[in-house]
């Protein structure tokens, strides 16, 4: 295609990603919305659509300054999508971390509590940056940190595949992979203020600074004590990651552990090999390992965690197998399951898994014709899978959530290998058939795994899991809730604990807070309650029950009625012991007399 037909084509995407947005801030969320993709204009994916087909088959096809263009615009539009919460003006979105983490915002802002005193104060540092600088209200500045802690994951994947020495096929195939962004999983990974999420954003910036260390030899620039500056970036990105979330800063920790550790064999085994001429890993892995305990063994929330961690391990019935068998159970009885939800949320991760791992197959039976140093560094990350795949497998046994976690950063890795080794299968194709008709399979089969991610990078009823958008009504309902409630009465959800709205709304260390005064917060027992024993629905004492129109979305529209029903809350109106205090449009609050 002459360049001149390209610049007109990049032209085109860009306006069309740009129309996109226009679109969609033309039409902000004005109510709770269950998914955000059934909420944003029709024009506005359509445009988005156009402009990823125009990235995706430039970035397969071109090289040089034409391929960094259609990466670029891809970088740009996936980008623009992660935003949409931002773009479409969403008051808030989480409702369960997220809270946590506005409230030790908002404690940080006020003065109750100093950013080093939290285990993970990137987040929220930058945030409050936003806040003070840009005058955003800090909600808001929180859904920027979002978008901007997911640029550096489109932008670096890419440059790590071509730091291994990827050609340029590789190079748009991890871009067109990073797209997906695999790392999300929404069990225990969420496209939003979750920061354990967010630092798997961060990894490739770290592991782009380790192989930087690796190919480029510093010498004339050589720091003090004869420091390479390429060290030196490997240091600061690490204690990045580490302030975002430790536990990706601990996988880290491992991954270039695993590195040491051939190194030090190649150096035991081999005189001649590509990974003598690197240079050595061995100071890296202890002044990250001793960054990271002399900063976590003083938390004690990191203590909490590995006492947890270990009781779990030893523990009948906490594991992921319990959880798998619950899950499975729910899902029958509102007409889904598990294999379904598995298509839907891992269809995408398992095959890129396969493909990643059929490759370093053929790597290590020698059936690849790799450059010995490309190879080189496909074993470092082949290899370090094997440490990083045994966490999960502990957490998994041990404290579920976080083996979901694991494989977020398991993830991060397959979408840099799978840079490589796809490009690899492409050649291949080509070869056998046409470099055209390689390229055009290649690009279906990437094409339909990218609408796959992208349509499950938010939450959303396709996955039995509604939006977790928080409007300015429900906003308002928990605000005028935490003010002029009675302290003493415990606040009582519908399979939905308040108190992180309490967390989000007055702060984690606060003194009003309902984990600092009397009030107690929890949920109603679903039994009773659809019994119409309203007043004995939570231990026979009086208590205020939220509903929202999001436990309304999840519990009868999504859950069908699995644990509450319609009825019971046309009860509850004209049940003679209840009375509603508080209620707009997406709010309700009502009093309910206990058996006491």
């Amino acid at each position: 295609m002459k360049r001149s037909t390209l610049n007109v084509t990049f032209a085109i995407g860009f306006f069309a990603t740009a129309i996109a947005i226009l679109v969609a801030r033309a039409n902000p969320a004005s109510s709770y919305e269950a998914s955000i993709y059934t909420g944003t204009p029709t024009i506005t994916w359509i445009a988005f659509a156009f402009a990823l087909a125009i990235a995706a088959s430039t970035a397969l096809t071109c090289r040089g300054r034409e391929q960094a263009y259609g990466i670029a615009l891809g970088g740009t539009t996936v980008t623009a999508i992660v935003s949409l919460p931002t773009i479409r003006n969403y008051r808030f979105s989480g409702m369960g971390d997220a809270l946590t983490h506005l409230g030790w915002t908002r404690d940080i802002i006020d003065g109750a509590l100093a950013p080093h005193e939290l285990f993970y104060p990137g987040f929220h540092a930058i945030s409050t940056v936003f806040h003070y600088v840009g005058g955003v209200p800090i909600e808001r500045g929180m859904l920027f940190v979002v978008a901007i802690a997911f640029l550096p994951f489109v932008l670096f994947v890419p440059l790590v595949v071509r730091e291994m020495g990827g050609n340029g096929m590789a190079i748009g195939v991890a871009a067109i992979v990073s797209w997906m962004v695999l790392p999300i999983n929404n069990i225990a990974t969420h496209m939003g203020i979750h920061t354990n999420s967010n630092a798997l954003f961060l990894v490739p910036v770290v592991i782009f600074a380790f192989l930087a260390y690796l190919r480029r030899r510093a010498t004339i620039e050589r720091l003090p004590f004869g420091l390479s500056p390429f060290s030196l970036l490997i240091y600061i990105t690490g204690i990045g990651l580490l302030f975002m979330h430790p536990q990706q800063m601990i996988n880290v920790v491992v991954l270039i552990a695993a590195v040491t550790g051939v190194q030090y064999l190649a150096r035991r085994r081999y005189d001649d090999h590509p990974m003598l001429d690197h240079p050595t890993t061995y100071a890296h892995t202890a002044v990250l390992g001793v960054i990271f305990t002399a900063w976590a063994a003083s938390n004690a929330r990191f203590r909490g965690a590995v006492e947890g961690l270990i009781s779990g391990v030893f523990a009948e019935d906490v594991g992921g197998s319990a959880e798998v068998d619950q899950a499975e159970a729910s899902l029958g009885e509102v007409g889904g399951s598990l294999g379904e939800l598995f298509v839907t949320m891992f269809l995408d991760l398992a095959l890129v898994s396969l493909a990643v791992g059929l490759f370093i197959l053929l790597v290590w039976l020698g059936r690849t014709r790799l450059d010995p140093e490309t190879k080189s560094f496909v074993n470092y990350f082949a290899i370090a899978l094997i440490p990083l795949t045994g966490m999960f497998f502990i957490y998994f046994v041990g404290t579920p959530t976080m083996a979901f976690r694991q494989i977020g950063f398991i993830a991060v890795i397959l979408t840099i290998l799978a840079g490589v080794g796809i490009a690899r299968a492409i050649d291949a194709l080509s070869g056998a058939i046409t470099v055209p008709g390689g390229t055009a399979v290649a690009a279906l089969l990437l094409g339909a795994c990218l609408v796959l991610g992208l349509m499950t990078v938010f939450s959303s009823p396709i996955i039995y899991n509604p939006g977790q958008h928080v409007s300015d009504q429900k906003f308002s309902g928990y605000e005028s809730t935490m003010e002029y409630g009675d302290e003493d009465i415990p606040l009582v959800g519908m399979g939905y604990d308040p108190y992180r709205y309490d967390h989000g709304i007055n702060g984690v260390e606060g003194q009003e807070s309902l984990s600092a005064a009397t009030t107690a917060s929890g949920t109603v027992e679903p039994d009773e309650f659809e019994e119409g024993n309203f007043s004995g629905a939570y231990g026979g004492v009086s208590y205020n029950f939220i509903v929202t129109e999001f436990d309304t979305t999840r519990e009868i529209e999504v859950y069908q009625e699995l644990h509450h029903s319609e009825a019971a809350l046309a009860a509850l109106e004209k049940d003679s012991g209840t009375n509603k205090v508080v209620s707009n449009d997406e709010f309700r609050m009502y009093n309910v007399q206990g058996d006491d």
